[in-house]
C-alpha cells in the first residue's frame, strides 16, 4: 500500500511539473518565438521594398497577387503602442497566425473597394490582439504596402458575435452600419481572452491614403 501511494505521488508531481511547463511554453515561449519571426519578417519586407524603388514606369505594372503564407503588409494601431506593429500575411490557416496577422483571402486587397479583412490571436504566439477590447471609435488603423500609407479610421466595436458568422467579413458587413460600397477594414480576434467561443470585430473605412516618399501619416507621428 505504501509503494502505491508513493508511485501515485510521484505520478501527480510528473504530471504537476509537465502541465507547468506546458504553461509557461503556451505563455512565453510561443510568444518569444513569434516576436522574433514577426520582427524578421518586418525587416524583409523592409528590404524588400528599399530594393524595388525604381523611378516610376510610364505604364505601372498591375499589382502581384498575394502569396498564400507571405507577408506583404505591416500594420500599426497606436491606441496599442507607438511601438505596436505586425506584419499582414495571406491566409488565416494556423501556421500562418503563428507568424503574424492574416488576411482573409477572398476579401479585397489592401485600399481597395470592398472589405479588407484580418485575423489576430488575441493571446499566445505574441499577443498581437491582447489588447483588443480597448479599441474604440476613431482610433486609427494604420497599413503600408512599401509604396502607400493607408489609414483606416474605426467606427463600431469590439462587436462580440459567434465564430459562424461569416457575415462579418462580407463587402458591406451587415451590422457594421454599412449602407453601400465602400473602402472597408475589418479586424477580428478571438474571446474570451484565453478562449474561442466567441469573435470580436472591428470595422473601420479608408480615412485617407498618402504615399511613403511624403513620410509617415499625422496618426503614427508623437
Amino acid at each position: 500500500m505504501r509503494v502505491i501511494v508513493r508511485t501515485f505521488s510521484e505520478l501527480c508531481i510528473t504530471v504537476g511539473a509537465l502541465i507547468v511547463l506546458f504553461v509557461a511554453y503556451v505563455l512565453f515561449w510561443t510568444g518569444i518565438q513569434a516576436d522574433r519571426v514577426m520582427g524578421a519578417q518586418i525587416d524583409d519586407l523592409h528590404d524588400q521594398w528599399a530594393r524595388q524603388q525604381t523611378p516610376p514606369a510610364s505604364t505601372p505594372a498591375p499589382p502581384a497577387p498575394y502569396k498564400s503564407g507571405r507577408p506583404f503588409a505591416v500594420m500599426y494601431i497606436p491606441r496599442l503602442g507607438f511601438t505596436w506593429n505586425k506584419p499582414v500575411l495571406e491566409g488565416t490557416g494556423t501556421g500562418t497566425l503563428k507568424k503574424g496577422l492574416g488576411h482573409y483571402s477572398g476579401t479585397t486587397r489592401l485600399g481597395q473597394v470592398g472589405n479588407f479583412s484580418v485575423a489576430g490571436h488575441r493571446r499566445t504566439y505574441g499577443d498581437p490582439f491582447k489588447d483588443f477590447p480597448e479599441l474604440r471609435r476613431g482610433d486609427a488603423v494604420v497599413l503600408t504596402d512599401g509604396t502607400t500609407w493607408f489609414t483606416y479610421r474605426i467606427d463600431k466595436g469590439p462587436y462580440k458575435t459567434v465564430p459562424s458568422d461569416v457575415e462579418v467579413i462580407d463587402a458591406v458587413p451587415r451590422r457594421s452600419g454599412y449602407t453601400r460600397p465602400g473602402r472597408y477594414l475589418t479586424l477580428t480576434t478571438c474571446d474570451p481572452e484565453w478562449g474561442h467561443s466567441h469573435r470580436l470585430i472591428v470595422w473601420a473605412h479608408l480615412d485617407s491614403t498618402q504615399p511613403v516618399e511624403a513620410g509617415q501619416p499625422r496618426a503614427l507621428r508623437r
